[in-house]
C-alpha cells in the first residue's frame, strides 16, 4: 500500500520530535512544534500520546514548562479539549504530569488556564480507574499529592472530593500508597484522612492487611550479615523530633557507602513500625472472630460405629465446611493471621501489645494463631504467644475445622515462595524438633487425636517427611562417604610422616638428628594427634553409614555424630598442618626469620579455605546440636529440682 505525501510529512516530522525528546533537546522539540498546527497538542505516538504527554512521563520539566508557554502564546485560552485528550490508556496530560514531583508548577500552570474546566480535569479517570490525584500517590510523589488535594478541597464538594480518593473497585489512596511502598506519604495520608484506614479493596483488603502482607518492608524480613547488623544497630533512626538536629549531624558524619545505606534501612524500618502502630490502633477486625467451640469432635480411634443417619450428618457437617473454606478467599484474613503467615514479627507484637485479647482470634478454618504459625513456620511469632502462659491453656486445645489439632500443624508445612537451599538433613531435624517441642506443649490425648483424614499427628507428619527422609538419607550418605574418604587420605599422610621424620635418624644412634629440636616435639605431637583425629573422624563417619536411618535418628543421633566428625576432621587437618609447618621451619631454621613465617603461614592455607567452605554448614548443625544440649540442661535442672 502505497503512502501517501502528507502522511510521509507527519512520519518524518514524528521522527524528528521523537529523536529530539529522546536527546532532550528543548530548542528543538519546540521548532518543531511551531511548525505544527496542533502545536504541543500534536499526537506524537502510536498510543495517542501528545508531545506534551511524552515531554511529562520523561520527566523533561523545563520542556514542559516550555510546551505550556507555546500553548499559552497560540491561543488566547487554554484549549480544554486538547488537554482531556487520552492516549491508549486513558491518561491526561494532567495524569503524567502528576507521576513526577518538579511538575507541580506545570500542574498549576493548566488548572488555572483551564479555569471553568479545572474540576473536569482532577476529575478525570485513566482505564484503571485513577485521577490525577490517585497517580501523584502511585507514584509516591507528596509534593504533587499536596498540589491536588489542596485544588480538589477547593473546587469539589464534599462527595466529589471523596470519590477523587477511590478508584474503580475500591482501592483507596491510602492503599496506593502501602502498595507502591511509599510509607512516609501513607502515613501522612492517613492521619490526614482517618476514615481511609478501614476502607477495602476489591479483595477486601485494608491498608494495615497490605502492610501485613509485606515482611521485607520491616526489620525482621532483611538477613543482615554480622557486620550489617552491628552497623543497623548502631546507627541513628527516626527517632523523635528533638533529635533532628543530631540526624542530620550524623547524616553529614556518615560518607561510608554501607553505613549511610545502613542507616536509611533502619529510618525506612521504623517508619513503616510507625504508620503499622497508627493504622492497628484503628483496626479491630479481630473482633469478628469464629467461635472457640471446636465444630469437629475429636477421635481418639478409627474405631466407632456409625449409622446412616450420622453418615448423612457428617457430609451435612463437610459441606458446611467447604462452604466456610471457599469463604475465605472472598473474605480477607485478619491483618494478624495476614501477618503471622508473611512473618512480619513487628505487626504481630504491635497487634498483641494493643490488644493482647486478639490473640485468641479464630480464622474460618477454625485455625487460631498457633495452628497459623506453625504451618508457615514462623517459630518467633509462635514462641511470643507461647510466652502467654494464660491465653495459651486454650490456644492449644483448639482444633481446626479439618480435625487438625496443633500438633497436625507441624506435619502440614506450607510450601515457601522461595526454595529452601540448605541440606535435607537439617531440614528434616528441623521438623523433628519442632515437632517435639510442640509435643511437649500439648497434652497427653492430643496425641492420639485423628483429624479427617484419619491420621493422627504422628501418621500425617510421617507421611508428609517420607520423601525428604529419602533425600536427607543420600546426602548424609554422600558427604559420611566423601568425608571418610578425606579421613583415610589425612591418616595415611599422617602416618607416612611419622617414619619419615625431618632431618632423618642419625646412622649411627638411629635416633632422629633434629630430637632436641623444640619444633621436632611440635612435630610429632602435631602428627599424632592428626592421625588420632583423623581415624576417629573416619570411624564416626562409618557410624552414619551403617545406621538404620530412622526417622528418629534424625532429630540428635545422625546430627550429632555428623557434628563430631566434621570435628575431628577440621581438627585433623589443622594438626597436620601443625605439623608440616613444624617441618618447615627445622628444615630451613637457618633462613631469615620472615621466610619461616611466610612459609610456616601458607602452610594453614588449606585448612582456612576448608574451615571457611564448611562453616555455613557446621554453624547450622551446631544451632541444632545446642537445643539438644539445652534441652538436657533443662531435664538436669529439672530433675535436682524434684530431687530436692
Amino acid at each position: 500500500m502505497e503512502i501517501s505525501t502528507e502522511d510521509k510529512r507527519k512520519h518524518n516530522i514524528n521522527k524528528e520530535l521523537y529523536y529530539a525528546l529522546m536527546k532532550q533537546e528543548p530548542n528543538e522539540v519546540i521548532q518543531l512544534c511551531q511548525k505544527l498546527q496542533e502545536g504541543p497538542l500534536h499526537i506524537l505516538t502510536v498510543h495517542d500520546d501528545t508531545i506534551l504527554h511524552v515531554a511529562a512521563y520523561s520527566k523533561q520539566k523545563d520542556l514542559v514548562l516550555c510546551l505550556l508557554k507555546e500553548l499559552e502564546t497560540r491561543f488566547p485560552e487554554f484549549p480544554l479539549d486538547g488537554l482531556k485528550h487520552r492516549n491508549d490508556l486513558g491518561d491526561t496530560i494532567l495524569h503524567d504530569i502528576a507521576t513526577f514531583n518538579r511538575l507541580d508548577s506545570a500542574a498549576k500552570i493548566i488548572l488555572d488556564g483551564a479555569l471553568d474546566g479545572a474540576p473536569d480535569l482532577l476529575g478525570m479517570r485513566n482505564k484503571d480507574g485513577e485521577t490525577a490525584l490517585f497517580r501523584a500517590v502511585h507514584y509516591g510523589n507528596a509534593v504533587m499529592f499536596d498540589f491536588l488535594d489542596g485544588q480538589v478541597n477547593q473546587l469539589f464538594d464534599v462527595y466529589e472530593r471523596e470519590a477523587c480518593y477511590y478508584k474503580h473497585g475500591g482501592a483507596t489512596i491510602l492503599h496506593a500508597a502501602v502498595r507502591s511502598e511509599h510509607f512516609d506519604l501513607a502515613l501522612s495520608i492517613a492521619k490526614k484522612y482517618d476514615y481511609l484506614v478501614d476502607q477495602r479493596d476489591a479483595d477486601g483488603m485494608t491498608a494495615l492487611q497490605l502492610l501485613a502482607c509485606n515482611r521485607q518492608a520491616f526489620g525482621s524480613g532483611e538477613n543482615y550479615s554480622f557486620i550489617k547488623r552491628s552497623i543497623y544497630t548502631r546507627t541513628i533512626g527516626l527517632s523523635t523530633e528533638h533529635e533532628a538536629t543530631e540526624r542530620e549531624e550524623a547524616q553529614k558524619c556518615y560518607r561510608v557507602p554501607m553505613v549511610e545505606s545502613m542507616r536509611q534501612k533502619k529510618q525506612r524500618h521504623e517508619l513503616v513500625l510507625e504508620l503499622a502502630k497508627f493504622l492497628i490502633a484503628k483496626d479491630t477486625s479481630w473482633e469478628h472472630s469464629e467461635s472457640a467451640l471446636n465444630k469437629v469432635k475429636p477421635r481418639y480411634h478409627k474405631y466407632r460405629l456409625m449409622s446412616d443417619v450420622s453418615k448423612g450428618q457428617e457430609k451435612e457437617d463437610q459441606r458446611v465446611v467447604a462452604q466456610e473454606g471457599q469463604a475465605v478467599t472472598k473474605v480477607a484474613e485478619s491483618p494478624l493471621i495476614l501477618a503471622t503467615k508473611s512473618g512480619c514479627t513487628e505487626i504481630v507484637e504491635e497487634i498483641l501489645k494493643t490488644y493482647p485479647q486478639a490473640v485468641e482470634y479464630i480464622d474460618s478454618q477454625g485455625r487460631n494463631i498457633l495452628h497459623v504459625a506453625i504451618k508457615y513456620r514462623q517459630m518467633q511469632i509462635f514462641d511470643i504467644v507461647e510466652k502467654m502462659d494464660m491465653p495459651m491453656r486454650r490456644l492449644k486445645r483448639k482444633i481446626t475445622h479439618k480435625g487438625n489439632s496443633i500438633l497436625h500443624m507441624v506435619g502440614i508445612k506450607e510450601d515457601p515462595e522461595i526454595a529452601d537451599m540448605r541440606s535435607p538433613a537439617l531440614l528434616l531435624q528441623e521438623n523433628l524438633l519442632l515437632f517435639e517441642h510442640v509435643k511437649n506443649i500439648c497434652s497427653a490425648d492430643f496425641f492420639k487425636i485423628i483429624n479427617k483424614d484419619g491420621k493422627t499427628a504422628e501418621e500425617l507428619f510421617t507421611k508428609a517427611n517420607a520423601t525428604l527422609r529419602s533425600e536427607a538419607k543420600d546426602w548424609l550418605k554422600r558427604t559420611a562417604e566423601n568425608c571418610t574418604i578425606v579421613a583415610v587420605l589425612i591418616a595415611t599422610v599422617a602416618f607416612a610422616a611419622a617414619y619419615t621424620i625431618p632431618g632423618g635418624p642419625n646412622q649411627s644412634t638411629g635416633y632422629p638428628v633434629l630430637m632436641d629440636h623444640p619444633f621436632f616435639v611440635i612435630f610429632t605431637i602435631g602428627d599424632v594427634l592428626s592421625i588420632t583425629f583423623a581415624l576417629t573422624s573416619m570411624i564416626t563417619f562409618l557410624s552414619i553409614l551403617t545406621s538404620s536411618f530412622l526417622m528418629h535418628e534424625f532429630r540428635r543421633s545422625l546430627s550429632e555424630k555428623l557434628i563430631l566428625g566434621f570435628t575431628l576432621l577440621i581438627l585433623s587437618v589443622s594438626m597436620m598442618m601443625l605439623a608440616f609447618a613444624s617441618t618447615i621451619i627445622l628444615m630451613i631454621h637457618y633462613k631469615e626469620r620472615w621466610t619461616k613465617i611466610a612459609l610456616s603461614s601458607m602452610a594453614f592455607l588449606p585448612v582456612t579455605i576448608f574451615a571457611v567452605s564448611y562453616f555455613p554448614l557446621y554453624v547450622s548443625l551446631w544451632k541444632n546440636f545446642n537445643y539438644s544440649l539445652r534441652k538436657l540442661a533443662r531435664d538436669m535442672r529439672d530433675y535436682f529440682i524434684r530431687k530436692a
